[in-house]
């Protein structure tokens, strides 16, 4: 242990969703603990909830902790600063969809090994490639709306709400039924008719097929790196996210996902002393580094990211860099530097609805996300209700 001080006790709540709800019941109730761990698409819920939180510029000035908001990664911090640039959370386990393929299955088809696809044009080639040789499915994707909706739109620097996004206001309205975004969802049914394209399901359904060989390509979490290497059969290949060439301005950046720590107030003020130092503890380098590269989420620090490559990491594990290398492509955009829309949680699930809905032919991609932005749309009038004052 580097200090005696203090001890960090975990406390599994369940997933990202159930661990919001029992941090706000458990704040109503007094026995709400010093930090929670949450994923990116609750800040706006966190950031209504003004007094129960401790924002993290707040709490390190308060302790008087050394904290530099220019050491950090502008395009992961932007998704939990304020307005005025104050960082409200810390960042933890942030990480970025990325696309992985299996090297033998490209082998076997005739593609070159070492050369991912660049474009969707390409992917579908390639994944037709992979089909006629055999394999189950081209390409399948994890978390379906995050990948193919949120990050699709800020790599295509298109916007996926208004108010840059929800950052400007909780007025915004969401705009996911636009022509780029209905294009690409309208391709990827027309692939799922012949397994170019393979749905999976919701959440990381997708992997164990992208590990079983199924599917020779995958779109997935950075921060799934570890488990894929941990349990694939096979020599794994990295690529950034496809783009559509003929889309102005792509490929752009991609947004982070995962989750953040907050921190909770009214607990004893000798807690948050050690909150303030477990933050700085994360902040160094050396730990942030490890962390990266034994995970695959990225390094929330510049000094992190340099030391990992001045280690010779990258040079000995070629691609794993392409998580850093996609999100710093381009300086973030308002369209591609995070959301902050109410109830996205249930947003991301209406989206997820009619996305399995035009996949299934059940209905075509425009009047499938014209129902998303109108589900969608109805969510966002209640949170904004429901906290007029944010």
């Amino acid at each position: 242990a580097t200090q005696s001080g203090y001890r960090i006790v975990p406390i599994y709540k369940g997933n990202y969703t159930e661990t919001v709800t029992s941090a706000i019941f458990a704040f109503r109730s007094r026995s709400q603990p010093a930090i929670v761990q949450v994923n990116e698409i609750a800040t706006a819920t966190m950031m209504a909830a003004r007094g129960a939180t401790y924002p993290v510029y707040e709490l390190m000035r308060d302790q008087s902790e050394a904290f530099t908001p220019a050491a950090y990664l502008p395009v992961i911090t932007g998704y939990y600063t304020d307005m005025d640039g104050n960082m409200l959370s810390f960042p933890f386990n942030a990480s970025t969809p990325i696309l992985y393929y299996n090297k033998g299955l490209f082998r076997a088809a005739g593609l070159d090994p070492e050369r991912a696809p660049k474009t969707w044009p390409e992917l579908g080639i390639m994944a037709q490639r992979l089909r006629s040789a055999g394999a189950a499915c081209g390409f399948t994707t994890s978390w379906p709306s995050w990948i193919n909706v949120e990050n699709f739109s800020a790599f295509h620097n298109v916007p996926m709400a208004t108010r840059s996004n929800g950052l400007a206001g909780l007025d915004a309205t969401l705009t996911v039924n636009n022509p780029v975004t209905v294009r690409h969802i309208a391709q990827l049914a027309e692939w799922q008719k012949t397994k170019l394209f393979d749905y999976s399901g919701r959440g990381t359904a997708a992997e164990p097929r992208f590990q079983k060989s199924e599917c020779g390509i995958f779109l997935g979490s950075s921060g799934t790196r570890a488990d894929i290497i941990a349990n694939a059969k096979f020599d794994v290949g990295y690529g950034l996210l496809p783009y559509w060439p003929d889309v102005a301005g792509a490929p752009q950046n991609s947004m982070i996902g995962g989750a953040t720590l907050w921190v909770l107030r009214d607990r004893p003020r000798d807690e948050y002393k050690g909150v303030a130092k477990f933050f700085a503890f994360l902040s160094q380098p050396d730990i942030q580094a490890a962390w990266h590269q034994n995970t695959g989420y990225l390094p929330i620090t510049r000094a992190a990211y340099e030391l990992t490559k001045m280690q010779g990491f990258y040079a000995r594990n070629p691609g794993t860099d392409k998580s850093i290398e996609q999100i710093t492509l381009k300086s973030p955009t308002q369209n591609s530097t995070g959301l902050r829309l109410g109830s996205f949680t249930l947003i991301r699930d209406a989206i997820e609805d009619e996305l399995e809905a035009a996949f299934a032919g059940r209905k075509p991609a425009q009047e499938a996300l014209d129902a998303a932005v109108e589900r969608g749309n109805r969510l966002l009038r209640q949170f904004e209700r429901a906290n007029p004052a944010q």
